[in-house]
């Protein structure tokens, strides 16, 4: 029973850090998009640097 959870536990993990890895590179006309659907009350400082940075200028 212990393993069953182990490997459900495991696939999981493997699938978000699959997802993670699969969201667009910082400032790619994708994540652009992507910000531009985002509530702005979510982005963080970072975000609203980098958004301004390769998104508007």
């Amino acid at each position: 029973m212990a393993k069953t959870n182990l490997k459900k536990i495991l696939a999981v993990v493997s699938l978000t850090v699959f997802a993670a890895g699969c969201s667009p590179e910082v400032g790619s006309e994708g994540w652009c998009e992507d910000m531009k659907k985002q509530e702005k009350g979510s982005w963080t400082a970072d975000d609203a640097g980098n958004f301004a940075k390769h998104c508007l200028m």
